[in-house]
């Protein structure tokens, strides 16, 4: 089952918010730093080490507390550890967790599922909106078909909001965040040399 954001709902918005089929008119992305977050906090905290650099974001379980499990368990299980960032759009977002990128057949990326589905869990936009540094989980057309895939914003997408469960908010690394959205790509988004998640981690405070 493919996972993505909806290319339907792109369609409905101003082509220079996202236009799939033509990367070159995406917008310029923002470059404002990473949200402002307490330097503690309760909450489980995610560590992506690529090969770009460190990705780290706070889980969120009061918005959406079966994804953050099924992360966590899949983060936990080394499932991450591998794979790529398969779909990358510099002014939007950057998409990765598909199993099928730790393989070299790219017809298949972005195909890829985890072991379970989780029911939507859309947060309304006064608890959290899809701001730059949020992380959300991809999915297909079916609401309730998210599974391993995920995304985090490079910039503002409050289109998303009602649409994708957000369950994480990035902490540190939003410059490599920047990196990987503003690397060579295709005209499907896939960058020319995909940067791979080496090992992802879960610490619970």
């Amino acid at each position: 089952m493919r996972a993505f954001l909806s290319t339907a709902l792109a369609l409905a918005i101003a082509a220079s918010v996202f236009a799939a089929a033509a990367p070159a008119e995406t917008p310029t992305p923002k470059t404002q730093g990473a949200p402002k977050m307490e330097s503690k906090s309760a909450h489980p905290v995610a560590t992506l080490q690529t090969t770009q650099g460190t990705i780290t974001f706070e889980l969120l379980p009061e918005l959406a507390p079966e994804h953050v499990k099924n992360f966590i368990d899949l983060a936990k299980s080394g499932f991450y550890n591998g794979t790529k960032f398969h779909r990358v759009i510099p002014g939007f977002m950057i998409q990765g967790g598909d199993p099928n990128t730790k393989t070299a057949d790219t017809s298949k990326w972005g195909m890829g599922d985890g072991p379970r589905h989780v029911k939507a869990e859309f947060s309304p936009p006064e608890k959290a909106s899809h701001v730059r540094g949020m992380v959300s989980m991809a999915r297909a057309s079916d609401p309730n078909s998210a599974s391993c895939q995920f995304f985090i914003v490079q910039a503002d997408s409050k289109f998303l909001d009602g649409q994708y469960s957000i369950f994480g908010k990035v902490t540190s690394g939003m410059d490599v965040v920047d990196k990987i959205a503003n690397a060579p790509r295709d005209a499907s988004d896939k960058p020319n040399q995909p940067v791979t998640i080496e090992k992802a981690t879960i610490k619970s405070e």
